[in-house]
Order: C-alpha cells, then sequence, then structure tokens
C-alpha cells in the first residue's frame, strides 16, 4: 500500500491533524516531507478536506458537522464541551474524550441519536490547542507520585521520576503536561511550582490565583513606571485650573484597616433649608494615563482581588497607598461630586469638578457608629472635633435617602459576607458574619448617589461611557424563584409577569424574622440576574435607578477609572462628536474586560473562602452546633452555621430508610415520617473537613438522630 493510501486510510478511520500524521507515517525530516507531499495530492484531487487543521475524508461530509469547542469541564467518565460561540454545551462520553483536558480548545462532531432524547452529545475528533499547564495536588499513589488537577479531582496522572521537583505527597503544585496518552490518565506531567501543603488554606488560595492566571508580583516595566510616584506630593503646578476645596473639612470613611482610600465627604447646610453634599474621589485618571504600561495593566487586571487579610491590586501600592490614596493631613488631587438636595433629601442639581482636598482625619466606621449613636468616648470625640458638628446633618439626610431608597422600592439583600479572623500564620481560627452599622450605610448610599449623578451626566450629555447595568431577572430564574416561594407557604401573585422590585421587597420584609428569611434571601438573590458593565444605559433593577455608573473607587476598579478619564475630557471642553470617536470602541471594550473579571475575581474571592471556612472547621472537628437548613437536594442536605460556615449531611445520616426529595426544599423518610425542610434548624456535628477542594461535611448530632 503507498503512504499516499495509508494516509487516506486513516484519515477514513479517524480525522487527523497533520502533528498525527506525521507521528504514524513520518519521524525525521525526510518521512515527515513525503507525508506532507501525499497529504498535499489527496487535497488537490479533493479526496480530503480540512477544517481548523484537521483532515477529513471529503465523500464522509463530516468536515461540515464538527463543530469547534472548549472543553469547560472533565469528570472520571465524561466531559462537557462549550461551542466556541458559547451558545449552548455538548456531553461527551468517555470513552470519546481523546484525552483532552479543561481548557483545550478541541474539535467536536455531535451525535444524530443521542443516548438523551432532547440532549447535545458527541465525540471529540481533535484537540486543535492544548491547555498544558494546570494546578493540583501531588499524591503517593500505589508508590509512585502522582498529580490530581484541581479541575477534575477524579483523575490521576503520572508525575515523571525525574521531573517531580522536590514535590511530597499532599503539596499543592502546578503541572506542565510533558507527554500526552488517549485518555487522560496516560498523560505524563511535570512540577514546574510548589505552593506547599495543600492541608494550609493559604497555600490553597496562592494555587487558585496562579490558575486563574492572577499576578501578585506587577510587570518589570510597570514597576519602573511606579517608582516615579513614589513618596510623590502635589505640587503648585498639579492645581493649577481647579477647585481649592482645602477649606470644607472633608473626611474619609473606612474600615480600620485600609490602606488605599479612594473617597471622602462633605456636608454642608443649606441656608435656605437642604444640603450641599460632597462626594471627593481620588483623581486616579491625573496619574494613569492612556498609554502608559500602569494603564495597560490596570485594563489587563481591571479590578484588585480580595480574600481572608490579602489584596491582589489593581494598581502598585505606590500609587494605591500613596499619591492617590485620601490620606489624613495630606494635599490631594481629587474628582468632586457636589451634590445639592433639598430638605427632604431629594437630589435638585449636580455637579463634578477636578479639585484640591486635604482630608481632616481618616474616619472609622466603628468610631462613627459610637459618635452617631452617642456612645463615643471623650478620646474619639477629640479625634474627630474637626468634622463632628457634620455628622447629625449627615445621620438626618441619610434618614431621608433611606426612606426615598424604601419608597421606590430597592431591594436590600443580606449580604452574608463573613470576616476571616486568621492567626499570625495565616491559618483560618475563627468566621464571623460581618455586621455593618449606620455609617457603612450611610457612605453607601451616598457613593450612590454619586454614581447616579455620573451616570446621569453621561446619559444627558450623550458621550460614550462606562455603566453599571442590572437587568430585570428572566422567565426560567422567575419560575424556580416562585415554585420556592410556594414550597415555603408564601403568596407570590404579581401584577404582572416579572415582579417589581418594590413586590420583591415586599416579600423580603414579610419574611423577616422568620425561619424563611435565610431562605428567601438566598432563593430571590439567585433569582437576579447579573450586574455586569455595558456601554448603553439600560438602568439598575435592584435599586430601580434609570441611571447608574461606578464612580466612586478607581483605585480598585477600571470602569471607575475608564469613566473619570471620559469626564475629564468632556469638562476640559471636548466636543461630543470627538468624544465619540475616540471613546467608543474604548467604552465597549472596558466593559467587556472588566464585566469577565469582575466574575473572575468573585470565583476566586468565594473559592478562597471556602478553603479558610473548611480550615477553621478542621479545627473544630466532632463539635456540634446549631444551623439553618439552607438546601435540599436528593442526596442529601446543606446546613449553615450562624457564622456562615456551610457543610453538607447526606442522606444516609439522616435515614438508613432512604428519603424521598419534595418540590425541591424537603427531604421526608416514610418509613418514620421525618421531614427535613428549608429554613429548619438542626443540630449538627463537624465529621470532615477538606481545605483542599473548601468543602465540610455534617452530620446529625447524635442526640438528635
Amino acid at each position: 500500500m503507498s503512504l499516499r493510501d495509508k494516509i487516506e486510510h486513516a484519515i477514513q478511520n479517524q480525522p487527523c491533524m497533520v502533528k498525527d500524521l506525521k507521528a504514524k507515517f513520518g519521524g525525521d525530516r525526510a518521512a515527515d516531507r513525503k507525508v506532507m507531499e501525499a497529504l498535499d495530492e489527496l487535497v488537490h484531487d479533493a479526496v480530503v478536506c480540512q477544517k481548523s487543521g484537521v483532515f477529513f475524508t471529503a465523500r464522509s461530509g463530516r468536515a461540515e458537522k464538527a463543530l469547534p469547542c472548549k472543553v469547560v469541564k472533565l469528570g472520571k467518565n465524561f466531559a462537557f464541551v462549550m461551542l466556541e460561540d458559547e451558545s449552548g454545551d455538548i456531553f461527551i462520553p468517555g470513552r470519546f474524550t481523546r484525552g483532552a483536558m479543561p481548557g483545550d480548545s478541541v474539535l467536536v462532531e455531535k451525535f444524530a441519536h443521542p443516548r438523551v432524547e432532547g440532549s447535545d452529545e458527541g465525540e471529540i475528533l481533535a484537540v486543535l490547542e492544548q491547555k498544558n499547564d494546570m494546578v493540583g495536588t501531588a499524591r503517593r499513589i500505589e508508590g509512585r507520585l502522582k498529580f490530581v488537577p484541581d479541575d477534575c479531582p477524579a483523575i490521576s496522572m503520572t508525575i515523571q521520576r525525574d521531573c517531580e521537583g522536590g514535590a511530597k505527597d499532599g503539596d499543592k503544585v502546578a503541572v506542565e503536561i510533558l507527554q500526552r496518552g488517549t485518555r487522560q490518565e496516560d498523560h505524563r506531567v511535570g512540577v514546574s511550582m510548589r505552593f506547599g501543603s495543600c492541608e494550609e488554606a493559604k497555600r490553597c488560595a496562592k494555587a487558585l490565583l496562579y490558575a486563574k492566571d492572577i499576578h501578585t508580583r506587577f510587570p518589570e516595566k510597570v514597576r519602573d513606571e511606579a517608582k516615579k510616584f513614589e513618596d510623590m506630593t502635589v505640587s503648585e503646578e498639579d492645581c493649577k485650573g481647579r477647585m481649592d476645596l482645602r477649606a470644607l473639612p472633608i473626611f474619609t470613611i473606612d474600615s480600620a484597616e485600609t490602606k488605599d482610600i479612594d473617597d471622602a465627604i462633605s456636608l454642608t447646610r443649606l441656608s435656605g433649608g437642604g444640603y450641599e453634599l460632597g462626594v471627593h474621589i481620588a483623581d486616579v485618571s491625573h496619574y494613569v494615563k492612556p498609554g502608559s504600561e500602569l494603564n495597560e495593566e490596570a485594563f489587563n487586571r481591571a479590578t484588585s482581588v480580595y480574600y481572608a487579610d490579602q489584596v491582589v491590586p489593581m494598581l502598585p501600592k505606590s500609587l494605591s497607598n500613596g499619591i492617590c490614596s485620601l490620606n489624613e493631613k495630606e494635599l490631594r488631587l481629587a474628582f468632586s461630586c457636589l451634590m445639592r438636595l433639598d430638605q427632604d433629601g431629594n437630589l435638585t442639581d449636580y455637579k463634578f469638578v477636578k479639585s484640591i482636598i486635604c482630608s481632616r482625619v481618616k474616619g472609622v466606621y466603628s468610631e462613627i457608629n459610637a459618635l452617631l449613636a452617642g456612645t463615643a468616648d471623650a478620646e474619639t470625640q477629640a479625634k474627630y472635633a474637626e468634622v463632628l458638628d457634620q455628622l447629625p446633618a449627615m445621620k438626618e439626610l441619610y434618614a431621608h435617602r433611606a426612606r426615598l431608597r424604601k419608597e421606590r422600592g430597592c431591594i436590600d439583600f443580606e449580604s452574608g459576607e463573613v470576616k476571616l479572623i486568621l492567626d499570625e500564620n495565616g491559618h483560618c481560627i475563627d468566621v464571623k458574619k460581618r455586621t455593618s452599622g449606620e455609617s457603612e450605610a450611610m457612605i453607601e448610599e451616598f457613593m450612590l448617589l454619586a454614581n447616579q449623578c455620573a451616570a446621569h451626566f453621561a446619559r444627558v450629555k450623550q458621550i460614550p461611557f462606562v455603566y453599571r447595568v442590572h437587568e430585570e431577572p428572566n422567565g426560567e430564574k422567575l419560575e424556580r424563584l416562585h415554585s420556592l416561594l410556594q414550597a415555603c407557604g408564601i403568596n407570590d401573585h404579581f401584577a404582572k409577569e416579572v415582579p417589581t422590585p418594590k413586590e420583591l421587597s415586599a416579600i423580603l420584609e414579610g419574611v423577616r424574622g422568620t425561619p424563611f428569611e435565610q431562605i428567601v434571601n438566598t432563593g430571590m438573590l439567585r433569582c437576579m440576574s447579573k450586574a455586569c458593565y455595558e456601554e448603553k444605559p439600560k438602568g439598575h433593577y435592584g435599586l430601580v435607578l434609570k441611571d447608574y455608573a461606578h464612580f466612586t473607587s478607581p483605585i480598585r476598579r477600571y470602569p471607575d477609572l475608564a469613566i473619570h478619564r471620559m469626564m475629564t475630557d468632556l469638562l476640559s471642553g471636548t466636543d461630543k462628536e470627538t468624544m465619540i470617536v475616540r471613546y467608543t470602541d474604548f467604552a465597549e471594550k472596558a466593559s467587556k474586560q472588566s464585566s469577565e473579571r469582575e466574575v473572575l475575581a468573585v470565583q476566586i474571592e468565594r473559592k478562597a473562602e471556602d478553603y479558610y471556612k473548611a480550615e477553621y472547621a478542621r479545627r473544630h472537628l466532632g463539635e456540634c452546633y446549631e444551623g439553618i437548613i439552607s438546601g435540599v437536594t436528593q442526596r442529601g442536605i446543606f446546613v449553615e452555621l450562624e457564622n456562615g460556615v456551610e457543610g453538607f449531611v447526606p442522606a444516609s445520616s439522616l435515614t438508613a430508610t432512604g428519603t424521598t426529595l419534595t418540590e425541591g426544599i424537603r427531604l421526608s423518610d416514610p418509613a418514620s415520617g421525618k421531614t427535613w425542610s428549608l429554613g429548619d434548624s438542626m443540630m449538627i456535628t463537624i465529621v470532615r473537613a477538606d481545605i483542599n477542594l473548601g468543602k465540610v461535611d455534617f452530620e446529625v448530632a447524635p442526640e438528635t438522630k
């Protein structure tokens, strides 16, 4: 059989890439050349054709049906791939995965007759682009050091003995696939980086950052550019053309540990009644210029990433903690939103100005709360002497704004955020629910108002912009919420198909203080559309606002920095047409990048939090706690403790006779009549805590079985 015939026969059996054919029929330069010559002849004679670098027999028609995809999930005996346009996914049975790994770009052919009617199933024909770097855990299995990927823990791959890199059993490691087999288990890998024991949350978090390509260190060019801002002060030249607000008693309010302070406030009572509220934001755009290395890096990062007691900043510390931070008693450049409100708290006018400010005091939430409540000691009162007379007016204005917010039906969810308490070694020793007082709510409302003004400014001026958009919930999510509310015995009859925020707020208010409060709050949060950034104004459903953007945090969010730049240009006299030409494409790219990076940052923060919660739970194995049933599945129930730690109770721990799932909110034991429903309280024992996976397992406490 000629080489041409052999190649044709091989392609008939299985679509092939050039590398596959060279591996099978080549071997050296001369043989590889002959393979390419034969392949060229087959293509020229229309015997074979190609798609995305994969060769098919022309008469088979498979090329037309092949779909470019990306592997998004891998299990022991299956994979899921996402279509290139992200319009849907396809299930791949294990024997048709061709050794593909998560992140690989692949070519897929759908089955004409899937095993499950109506589903999309298929076969991976070829791996087009390999993603060979992964993060996971080194495990000693049957005497060999193997690698278990975080993305697919049901699979293990052998680490080559000469490429173990000093890794030990239980280490978090990054690896590179050195040799691929036809099955995932046949791949051979080498260790490229060690992070330390998978039994430490901080090591798992570092590995997670690496896996998601989040760099804690800035590139050299960025560091070099940032050096010129070290120990920088505001010069007289910087102050030219700015409104001098140094006479205003401006101050900041943040948590005690905050070092990157990007917002400050001031409030003046007006003689005719009403208020002038000033929200003063660090003028980051004055220092971070278009085309600079700093700007390119800020765009790529798009947001600071926070987890535990760590932050991966969007900007280097010489800016974020230095010249851009509104530090106490230091002259700073700001972008101020000066708002006029009537005596009932209604916004009547606003203007944006480039300003010079000097914060009188670094306020702390807990101290401000004490001052507002009248419980502050003399030392605290002395600290705030320069701004103390503003606080009663701020409290008064916030009360008006809170009333207006409630009247328009703004949905106020319980955040469920926790504070992780770490020891000197970075180990989690406690978990507490975050609580917020009046000052936190007050600052949030004042920032929200400035954000609203920025979006209104852009929409009226009809300039390109980056808006914060929150659309109404879709039908599928609303149906799930309906089922949940019905199961909880809550009447959810709405005037229209899509409920108004006010109607949803009324439901939340109705369950406040009941066992269903937490469950309904969570269910309603899950039914909400994901807020994102877009270049067109679409309003904000949850806040019940026509105009909304992010203006107040340019140190840690790129959208805020982007709109500062646009607004600065307009205020300096740039005409609308030039603005459209200059910023239309930029606004679209900044919106897309910022939305994607925000989603990634949230995923990292949540996963890292799971590691630390599991580390905390590990310290309390065998101990009993009361919790609330927060989720119900056929496999068992999820229970959340008072401090926010959640664990899973398998159905086998509940009863030995089997359970029945009812309406997605209740498990019942037909034999005993026992039930476990959403919102019920129960006593549990912590029995397992896997820090590496960020999972905690509970069992029913012995005395309550």
